[in-house]
């Protein structure tokens, strides 16, 4: 019974241990689904799964029969339109990311988004190129195929390199799409759990820094190979400073106005976005007017500087991938895809808790699996999202993917009829463009500080992530940044917070006994809480706090005791010892014995329980024992185990446990757990947890409960510290009160 009492409240129950409480309620044993059941509830055929599965993998059926035509369509269209438009440009620079001629950044900005216009759950994600996955990309294209080491730079060998790349990306790009699409049917979209932010984060900073780096030759036009290894960047920047002095000065001044202007007025869309109707369309009217600049003062032939040169018109005929390439790129593959997706779903995610509406993680990575396998087959690059491209379809009004394909419409206009016009833009720009939308990751050094005074271990993961993807290389870099953080979270299980807990406030609260001033710790009574699941990797470290908490180590104890009882034997048998009814005089001077002959190598009988059936005396052993008899006196006489954060216990954690209980159990010391989660008992009782010594009794339901029941046991309800009305010790949840 709960009466408030104005601020207070009263409880009014009897002490609950889990077996009396579920006796007295009555508990259901509620039948568990076994694997195979959950096997058979999946396949289960009928006409309402049927329905389910069409809506959940067609989500376009669920949406567009709903869309507000009037509402929508013209915020929509205006959103398509200037998102196409950006679309395009990162397409023909992300294109130099992957070291693939411009063009086929386009396909990679058309393809994709029909199918997730299809497939996809996020109504404002833009789908499409991305700088870290191109990036990606663009180093296994350099691995497999790397430039013309003998310097023979004909347009011949430069186009016959040209199309081995293109099949390279695209091939790399089929094949993380299939592993996308396998992903997704089988339920893996959890996977993405596993990349923090603090990772994520880490990771697309250092691969900002690759950007950078990747584009300094397209800026300065110089020849620089590419390494995609270990330590790839410090010799890319070696091989760029060591032509530094053959910068093209047109390219370099260039590009630095292109910068410098993008950097302006991105950073007044950011501060007037309130005020403006929508976005300066910055990176569209750079590249008309450079386009312009440069066909009409001939840049190409006066200052030799590189353009985009003829676009290919029209789309490319489907190819299967190469399979030799296949075999070669596998952990390429892979670390794009769970990239890729961790990228998309992380931006998803926000516009999705921002408007209200659900996501799917494995339909998600079926809508980019299957728009990899399609752009891939078309020889376009590998796809995402890009979280600046993405805000142009938000801000700019976009309610849904038709918006998308609007944009889609733009691309495919510039590949049809319009892509001549971009042939003298310079490369330079659309490098300028690339680093002009990597501002927003460069900002992410800002987090540092941020993590080290909020956690210092997901600080610890952003920097090693961000060093091993800068030096080791993205591929590399990802999987030992994923290994440190996992090894991170082993650490923090097998070394968790051990507390010794203590009453606040004389109520039935209890709290860290080192926090708080006004505390009560019941004579004789130690509270111990682990703050972890205890497992195989922690169970040692379990084990010595406790016995640090409690101040002794029951083995040892144990011991000594049996070590006792068979020196009382002897000088029993020898007469030294005479028995009155309070205690044992000795009778003569006794002649000292080692440890080692004593043990007479029968160490397992030490750690046996203590048996004086055979003595005509109880030893009291907290009473004063015979001389040259010492055994450590003991002055605990129940431990309560708070389990209310261990999650669960495998079973070398459950043999420790027990082997640990029993220590204690032979010494006289009560044992009880408090506040276990529901199905531990169960478990336990099915690993054959319990036998004589270790009962199913030691559980209850709270620490207050065990408490108060060692109360009664111990009859120390007068104690002056402990002012109880015996009605209440009796029959109530009863409260401490000074």
């Amino acid at each position: 019974m709960v009466e408030p009492v104005g601020n207070h409240y009263v409880v009014a129950r009897p002490v609950y241990s889990e077996n009396l409480f579920n006796e007295e309620y009555e508990k259901l044993h509620r039948y568990h689904k076994t694997f195979w059941d959950h096997l058979k509830l999946y396949f289960r055929c009928s006409p309402q799964r049927v329905k389910k599965i069409a809506l959940g993998l067609f989500p376009i059926a669920s949406w567009l029969p709903a869309y507000r035509f009037r509402e929508w369509i013209l915020s929509d269209i205006v959103s398509g339109i200037n998102t196409g438009l950006v679309a395009v440009l990162q397409g023909l620079a992300f294109a130099l990311l992957v070291n693939v001629p411009p063009s086929y950044g386009l396909y990679a900005a058309f393809f994709p988004v029909l199918v997730y216009f299809i497939f996809g759950t996020s109504r404002h994600i833009s789908v499409g190129p991305f700088p870290v996955l191109s990036l990606m990309v663009g180093g296994a294209v350099v691995r497999l195929v790397p430039d013309d080491s003998a310097g023979n730079g004909t347009s011949t060998n430069t186009s016959a390199i040209d199309e081995e790349r293109v099949m390279v990306a695209a091939s790399v790009t089929f094949l993380s799409g299939v592993f996308q699409l396998l992903l997704g049917i089988l339920q893996f979209g959890f996977i993405v759990i596993y990349l923090s932010q603090s990772l994520i984060s880490g990771f697309t900073t250092a691969a900002a820094v690759h950007v950078v780096v990747s584009q300094l030759k397209f800026m300065l036009q110089l020849s620089v190979p590419g390494y995609n290894k270990p330590l790839g960047i410090i010799y890319t920047l070696e091989s760029i400073f060591s032509q530094i002095t053959e910068t093209n000065i047109a390219d370099l001044v260039t590009s630095l106005i292109v910068l410098l202007v993008v950097f302006v007025v991105k950073e007044m869309n950011d501060r007037y976005k309130a005020k403006l109707p929508t976005p300066i369309p910055i990176e569209l009217l750079v590249t008309v007017l450079a386009a312009l600049i440069s066909y009409f003062l001939n840049f190409e032939e006066k200052y030799n500087v590189a353009v985009v040169g003829k676009l290919e018109e029209g789309f490319q005929v489907p190819v299967a991938p190469d399979a030799g390439v296949l075999q070669k790129c596998i952990g390429d593959s892979i670390s794009i895809a769970i990239v890729g997706f961790a990228v998309a779903f992380s931006v998803a995610k926000v516009y999705s808790i921002k408007y209200d509406y659900t996501l799917d993680g494995n339909q998600e990575l079926i809508a980019f699996g299957l728009g990899n396998i399609v752009g891939g087959s078309f020889k376009g690059f590998a796809s995402s999202t890009a979280l600046s491209r993405s805000g142009v379809q938000e801000s700019t009004g976009g309610k849904t993917q038709i918006a998308g394909i609007i944009s889609a419409a733009i691309v495919l206009i510039v590949i049809l009829a319009i892509g001549f016009l971009l042939a003298p833009l310079q490369k330079s720009v659309l490098a300028s463009l690339a680093l002009g939308n990597l501002k927003g990751m460069l900002m992410q050094f800002k987090e540092v500080g941020i993590l080290w005074r909020k956690d210092k271990y997901d600080c610890v993961i952003w920097v090693v992530t961000f060093l091993a993807a800068v030096f080791l290389g993205l591929d590399i870099g990802l999987a030992t940044a994923v290994a440190f953080q996992l090894l991170t979270v082993v650490i923090r299980s097998q070394v968790p917070s051990c507390t010794v807990l203590a009453n606040v406030g004389r109520s039935n609260i209890y709290r860290n006994r080192k926090d708080y001033k006004d505390i009560y710790e019941p004579e004789g009574v130690k509270i111990f809480r682990c703050s972890s699941p205890i497992f195989f990797a922690n169970t040692e470290f379990f084990r010595e706090k406790l016995i640090t908490a409690v101040g002794f180590n029951p083995q040892r104890i144990l011991r000594k005791r049996n070590k006792a009882l068979r020196k009382v034997r002897k000088m029993l048998k020898k007469g030294e010892l005479q028995v009155t009814p309070v205690c044992l005089i000795c009778m003569a001077n006794y002649t000292h014995e080692s440890d080692e002959e004593l043990d007479n190598n029968k160490i397992e009988e030490l750690d046996q329980p203590t048996n004086m059936t055979d003595l005509p005396i109880q030893i009291n052993w907290g009473a004063d024992l015979p001389p040259g008899i010492t055994v450590p006196r003991v002055d605990i006489h129940s431990i309560i185990l708070d389990f209310s954060s261990v999650s669960f216990l495998d079973f070398s954690a459950m043999r420790v446990l027990q082997k640990t209980l029993k220590e204690f159990v032979r010494i006289n010391i009560d044992i009880y757990i408090a506040e276990a989660h529901e199905g531990l008992l169960e478990k336990l009782e099915r690993c054959a947890f319990f036998d004589e010594e270790i009962k199913p009794s030691m559980f209850f339901l709270t620490i207050h409960d065990a408490v108060l029941h060692i109360l009664l046991k111990k009859d120390i309800a007068s104690s002056p510290e402990l002012k109880l009305t015996e009605v209440t010790l009796q029959s109530s949840f009863a409260t401490l009160v000074p």
